[in-house]
């Protein structure tokens, strides 16, 4: 038996942040930070080093660990409040913006680039208004993007600095969390150990939301519906969305089509990016990267269509696996089709691909015909919003566009929490992507710093 003055469970940006700002205090508060997955020196990928199936790792590298998905997404810290996340639900906008300007801070002061997109207001405002008058709404974001190169050298000076203040475990599963009565108590692990405490923080990350979904429904807690985000990753010349991406690096796109008055937007953009797969849970998905100091000759992003299920119904989660189960079934792995086939009712063959002027930069996709995995309102949905973007961006619609699919975003089921992001348990927080508070890399360490915030608050009312 061990106590602590407070467990972190996930060392993803929210529990990392967490961590960083209780040892920042000088409280000398016993801190516990244990992850599932591997230290960061030691996150690597088999089946990128040999060749094997990713069935035989029953906790993905490239998920889990130090830094979370965080670690080897293409690091773009998003800065504008209306994006990345929910903490508006929470906070008010004025004290979000502090909030946002201190988190960046911290990861200027770890080694993230001082260069910031989206700060030229005038061109900002041209691009806003040129998309309008083509049915497009662009929301307006500053990032800072780090590059997926140099987010590990990032968090290893983090872990330099947090060594010797916080005890870390890891490859260590956390089976349960301990309450009684309405008061949360510690942890127990799948080996058995117990660690406890007054104070924990659950920061799963995106990979463990099945998990504290299951532990909300075991402590009885309120659970809120999310929906579920369905498209696919759009690939083409970067020169095609230059003039975009070289003023606000990621265009936040959204459109409404006409035949179904769906959502649709651009995610996850990567100018002179690379395409690449993610294998979570017995499920491939499709995602993308964009280096520091390497560049592709393409671009690409997600256009994503949001689904939301009326009742019965209440499994987001299941209905965006089964969609990406199909389309695994189908290309064994991940779907790979021009635009141009899908627009003339044809499945792609590899001999179609190459023949065509973009050159895939995921290799191992399967051609094909993402119309058998994909259902009808999606492909609609999607090709109206490419018809729309080419108006401001020519060459977007163009038959050798390639689409890969699918990429579905499992957005976690959001747990009922006050403003300090306590859930119906005292002093059990919940933060980050993985309990719906957040949906990138500023807006989790943000929600981190919120939660320690408030440990330390009572911790020092209490002495």
């Amino acid at each position: 038996m061990k106590n602590y003055d407070l467990i972190i469970v996930g060392a993803g940006p929210a529990g990392i942040f967490a961590a960083l700002e209780t040892v920042a205090s000088g409280k000398g508060l016993k801190i516990l930070l244990i992850e599932k997955g591997r230290d960061i020196e030691k996150r690597k990928c088999p089946a990128g080093i040999r060749n094997v199936s990713c069935t035989v790792c029953p906790d993905c590298s490239l998920l889990s660990g130090w830094g979370g998905a965080g670690a080897f997404s293409d690091g773009k810290l998003s800065l504008s409040a209306d994006v990345g996340g929910n903490l508006s639900r929470y906070i008010d906008n004025t004290s979000l913006d502090d909030l946002i300007k201190y988190t960046d801070g911290i990861y200027i002061k770890y080694g993230a680039p001082h260069e910031v997109y989206g700060a030229d207001e005038e061109k900002i405002s041209k691009l806003r208004n040129i998309a309008a008058e083509n049915g497009l709404t662009l929301i307006p974001s500053r990032v800072r993007h780090i590059g997926t190169d140099r987010c590990p050298e990032l968090l290893k000076r983090i872990k330099a600095d947090l060594n010797s203040k916080v005890d870390i475990i890891f490859s260590k599963d956390v089976r349960t969390i301990l309450f009684e009565g309405e008061k949360v108590a510690g942890i127990t692990t799948e080996d058995g150990d117990r660690y406890y405490s007054d104070f924990v923080i659950i920061a799963p990350g995106r990979e463990g939301s099945l998990w504290l979904e299951e532990q909300a429904k075991g402590m009885g807690l309120s659970l809120l519906r999310n929906p579920v985000d369905i498209g696919v990753r759009v690939e083409l010349p970067a020169s095609v969305l230059e003039h975009l991406t070289e003023i606000a690096y990621e265009p936040k796109l959204i459109f409404y089509s006409k035949k179904f008055n769906d959502r649709v937007r651009t995610f996850c953009v990567n100018p002179y990016g690379e395409v690449v797969k993610e294998y979570l849970k017995g499920v491939w998905t499709v995602n993308g990267h964009s280096y520091s100091n390497k560049k592709t000759a393409n671009t690409n992003f997600a256009l994503l269509v949001s689904t939301s299920f009326t009742e019965p119904f209440d499994e987001p989660h299941l209905y965006g696996r089964s969609v990406a189960k199909l389309a695994n079934l189908l290309g064994n792995g991940i779907l790979l089709q021009r635009l141009g086939d899908l627009q003339a009712g044809r499945r792609s063959t590899r001999a179609r691909i190459k023949k065509g002027s973009v050159k895939p930069t995921l290799a191992d996709a399967t051609p094909g015909d993402l119309s058998f995995a994909l259902p009808y309102r999606y492909i609609s949905n999607i090709l109206e919003m490419l018809k729309a973007m080419d108006k401001i961006a020519p060459g977007v619609n163009g038959r050798n566009t390639l689409l890969y699919g699918v990429e579905v975003k499992f957005y976690s089921r959001q747990l009922k929490l006050d403003r300090n992001l306590e859930t119906e348990i005292k002093g059990l927080f919940a933060i980050g992507d993985g309990a719906g508070v957040s949906r990138g890399l500023i807006q989790a360490s943000a929600s981190g710093v919120i939660a320690a915030r408030e440990i330390l608050r009572r911790r020092v009312k209490s002495s």
